[in-house]
Order: structure tokens, then sequence, then C-alpha cells
């Protein structure tokens, strides 16, 4: 397994709007299927593929992710870009 760097100087956290109930079960499944497990709940830890990070949706719109830890060489804006993307996959964008 690859090296992980604890992000202590930080990714920025991300913010998703417009995550309704629907688009927040996709994403779950989208992170599922990349390989990265997602605890039950409206909130938890996303754990896969060198990466951990905490999210909170509060059940309506809004949905924050804040990566802890990432691998090596992999940099906040592909993990954030790939979270992105499932985000407007869900959306139908």
């Amino acid at each position: 397994m690859g090296e992980r760097k604890l992000d202590t100087e930080g990714c920025q956290g991300i913010k998703f709007k417009n995550v309704t109930p629907d688009v927040f079960s996709c994403m779950k499944k989208k992170f599922r299927n990349y390989g990265i497990e997602v605890q039950s709940g409206n909130s938890g830890v996303l754990e896969g593929k060198g990466i951990i990070a905490h999210f909170s949706w509060d059940g309506e719109a809004n949905l924050s992710i804040e990566i802890k830890e990432r691998p090596l060489d992999t940099y906040c804006g592909q993990v954030s870009g790939k979270f992105r993307a499932f985000w407007r996959e869900c959306q139908g964008l």
C-alpha cells in the first residue's frame, strides 16, 4: 500500500449545495463504486484508495467533506475534482 499524507496543512473543505436526498444517495453509491467506503447516515467517514475524509450532510441541501489523509502522490485538487465530478454526475449536469 502506498504512503499516505496526513493533511495537517490541509486541503480546504469541499462544500456542495443543492444536495437533495437522491443526489446524496447517488454520491454515496459513486464513492462505493470507486472503492471508497462510506459510513451510513448523514455524517461520518469516507475511506478508501488512501483517502480518509469526514463528511456531513444537513439532510436537505448542504454537504461538506473535509479530507484528512490522502496518498502522497495525490493533490487536494485531484481528490476534490473527483468528488465534484460525482456531484455533477448525480445532479445530471
